[in-house]
């Protein structure tokens, strides 16, 4: 089994991605007092096939936070250009290696949508909601 989150950290964070929110990528949650903008996620379900050893595609929840409604969408919009279409068939694989293990991601696609999402319990942070699945194999 490999470790989706690890997997997906390590690659948005040494992939250039980090440099639209100044390395802020957190995983599983933003921790408090975080400066924006920033990205945080998990993986929130998914899917493997039956065989040891082979792909598994889990859905990951991201959200894009900023100061205001329309930097957060701007930034929803650059995770979205980042992620989707990664990979795929006509491309090669990602390598991505945690510790002494390397995976490969496969190719990446947007589930749902950017959702603009407002908190009533935290009135002053802004986010967009997105699932992605990332298909991958160790």
């Amino acid at each position: 089994m490999i470790d989706t989150n690890a997997i997906v950290l390590t690659y948005l964070r040494t992939s250039g991605l980090e440099a639209a929110v100044g390395g802020r990528i957190f995983c599983p949650r933003l921790p408090e007092g975080t400066a924006l903008p920033a990205i945080s996620f998990f993986t929130r379900g998914g899917s493997a096939l039956p065989i040891k050893g082979a792909d598994v595609s889990p859905s990951i929840q991201f959200d894009c936070w900023a100061d205001n409604p329309i930097e957060a969408r701007d930034l929803y919009g650059v995770l979205f250009e980042f992620l989707q279409g990664t990979g795929g068939y006509y491309t090669a694989s990602i390598a991505v290696t945690v510790g002494a293990d390397t995976a490969h991601i496969l190719e990446a696609h947007e589930e749902v949508h950017g959702q603009d999402i407002r908190d009533i319990d935290l009135p002053k942070l802004f986010s967009v909601r997105a699932f992605f699945t990332i298909r991958m194999k160790a």
